[in-house]
């Protein structure tokens, strides 16, 4: 049975569709969702991201433990700023993209996908047995709402005090927004600016109706599932389960940068890593264009002269370039005449770059 959020209600209310998502009861959409697209990339969004996890790790040496557990070099962050990253097993896969945020000199907070948050917080116990270091999943504790698109910021600073201005990217601030205690987080998953609110539980929908309030004379409305797929496809952004999983290192994926070999001690997954990270991938994550109409979705095989030379991970219809487009992997090396196999019909694609898109900054 799916779980609910603490928003279920007002999105009822809001005559949203529902669907599982991660084993969460979440908002798919409340009624156009090119709307919704279109209204995050041209004035912004409300989301309801409370499925997602959060795991602190606290004490004397979290810094280290984090160091040990996760590719990324956690020690090296600044109070107040955040950091993508991951976790991956003994192999080098990949078992969930995070983002990590330095609370204090002793406080992290780490952010998991959905449908991870209870394998990380349990690999993140474990790894961290050796270190003084407490690992706490508090995700029952923490609705988080997203303000995304380029009037985040106006909307936001009606309700705030806080120094929205000089809040960088991938930085957050303890802060009251309308009276209520939040982390304010400059992080988002659609490729425009941003804000991600932490908040206890039972703040979240006085939260959100402020929030609604506030925005309506700038344009914000209520966006589900299905734009934050399709602003995100846009923009480049893997999907735990699509793009990521167990059977892909980061350097599969194109992530290799986020992996710090120069950090101090051994970490989970350093000596796989290293065997590969100067070995090309057979298959590179790539995007694709479709030239006709007919969208290309997960699992569709790629071809080139009747042979398979990749497989696409994610597609849908974009409403920013007015054509279907996909992530794929392919092999290094296959270039122009790609086509996609959609029900047996052979779809012409061009092969492009990621991202598709990229905000004016």
């Amino acid at each position: 049975m799916s779980r609910p959020t603490p928003l279920r209600d007002v999105h009822e209310s809001l005559g949203a569709k529902l669907t599982d998502f991660a084993g969460w009861l979440m908002p798919l959409r409340y009624g156009s969702e090119s709307a919704e697209h279109n209204a995050v990339r041209e004035a912004a969004g409300l989301f309801d991201l409370s499925h997602m996890g959060e795991i602190f790790v606290t004490g004397p040496q979290a810094a280290e433990a984090l160091d040990y557990a996760l590719v990324g070099h956690l020690s090296a962050l600044a109070v107040g700023r955040a950091r993508y990253t991951m976790i991956v097993n003994e192999r080098g896969g990949v078992l969930d993209d995070l983002i990590v945020y330095r609370l204090g000199d002793e406080e992290f907070m780490v952010v998991a996908n959905a449908s991870n948050y209870e394998l990380v917080a349990r690999e993140l116990t474990g790894r961290a047995e050796a270190y003084d270091a407490v690992v706490d999943d508090r995700s029952e504790q923490y609705a988080l709402i997203a303000v995304q698109g380029p009037r985040a910021q106006e909307i936001l600073a009606t309700l705030t005090d806080a120094d929205l201005t000089g809040l960088k990217y991938y930085a957050g601030l303890p802060g009251l927004v309308d009276g209520r205690q939040a982390l304010i987080a400059r992080t988002g998953y659609t490729g425009e600016d941003g804000f991600e609110l932490f908040v206890a539980v039972q703040d979240a929908v006085p939260l959100w109706h402020a929030l609604t309030a506030a925005g309506k004379p700038f344009g914000l409305i209520p966006a589900g599932l299905s734009s934050r797929d399709t602003l995100r496809l846009e923009a480049g952004m893997p999907l735990y389960g699509n793009e990521l999983n167990a059977g892909l290192t980061p350097f599969d994926a194109g992530l290799g940068r986020v992996v710090k070999f120069d950090k101090p001690g051994d970490f989970v997954g350093r000596a796989a890593l290293e065997a590969v990270k100067d070995v090309p991938p057979r298959r590179r994550l790539a995007g694709l264009v479709a030239r006709g109409r007919r969208v290309p979705r997960h699992g569709h095989p790629v071809t080139k002269d009747g042979a398979v030379v990749g497989e696409v991970t994610s597609g849908a219809p974009s409403q920013t370039l007015g054509k279907p487009i996909a992530m794929a992997y392919v092999d290094t090396g296959a270039g122009e005449g790609l086509t996609v196999d959609i029900r047996g019909s052979q779809e012409p694609v061009d092969l492009v770059e990621l991202p598709f898109y990229r905000r004016n900054k």
